[in-house]
């Protein structure tokens, strides 16, 4: 079977098993099998895929349309033009948490130390000191094999000696140590929609990551609470919500007393995704 061909079949049958992206799902996956670039369906239709290479591509295809997201079965995932591995045990960084990061960084000075809670993949965490001088981070976490797969990334990333990873339920045991910014993706998906998310949500990521409890804020009440504990003054929180959940949560730092410039910021779609809030 030569690349063209391959690449028409298994886009037929992630149609078939309604895949939305079929075609560029197919051929990132034809891709990362073959080690080729997207130039080759064009100018090499016709090269033909060697046997263990079909065999292969028919399991990737095959992984793919019982709706495993494609970042679990390439093994990495790009965010803020960043390699990053991604396993089963954390969340697929998406383009919406960029935001989060481009923020940061717009507070954040050569020097400064960043805490990253729920930090997953690193993702986060890693991209604001890969760009930044002389910065420095604590990822907390509460699952140890996501925080194996922070550490490949943060050593792959040569970061591993600018940041320190903690296996802990959000924040260290002591509030020994300040930091200039807290940033977060923590879990705010209402327990009871779990269940209506895509296949390749509901199905693979992992529920510990996604699952805000009954009504998906209990995080934003947590870190709400305990973060003046660990920022300095004038520090910054900066977090991911959901794009209903700005009211509510600007709603809970505003409560607090000790917090001010609550803002939102929305997504390139218009939708609210990231709320900052400064420390007195």
């Amino acid at each position: 079977m030569n690349y063209k061909e391959a690449y028409l079949n298994a886009t037929e049958k992630l149609t078939r098993a309604g895949i939305c992206e079929a075609k560029l799902d197919a051929r990132l996956l034809l891709e990362y099998v073959c080690g080729t670039d997207h130039s080759v369906l064009l100018t090499h239709p016709d090269r033909e895929l060697t046997d263990d290479e079909e065999k292969s591509y028919e399991s990737a295809i095959s992984r793919r349309s019982s709706r495993e997201p494609v970042a679990y079965i390439l093994g990495t995932w790009d965010f803020m033009g960043l390699s990053f591995k991604v396993t089963g045990d954390v969340l697929i960084p998406e383009q919406d948490s960029e935001f989060l990061v481009e923020e940061a960084l717009r507070h954040c000075e050569d020097g400064m130390k960043v805490m990253d809670l729920c930090t997953g993949s690193g993702c986060i965490g890693l991209s604001i000191l890969k760009f930044t001088n002389d910065t420095s981070a604590v990822c907390t976490d509460i699952s140890e094999a996501a925080l194996s797969v922070a550490k490949e990334n943060a050593k792959k990333l040569e970061l591993d000696d600018r940041v320190s990873f903690l296996k802990t339920d959000l924040f260290p045991g002591d509030n020994k140590e300040k930091f200039d910014i807290i940033v977060s993706n923590p879990p705010y998906i209402r327990s009871d929609v779990i269940q209506t998310l895509e296949p390749e949500v509901r199905d693979f990521e992992p529920r510990l990551a996604l699952d805000g409890s009954e009504d998906g804020l209990v995080f934003y009440r947590r870190i709400a609470d305990t973060a003046p504990l660990f920022l300095y003054s004038s520090g910054y929180l900066i977090m991911e919500i959901g794009y209903d959940q700005a009211e509510a949560v600007k709603g809970i730092f505003e409560k607090k007393g000790c917090y001010h410039a609550v803002e939102v910021i929305k997504d390139f779609s218009g939708n609210d995704r990231v709320i900052k809030a400064c420390f007195y």
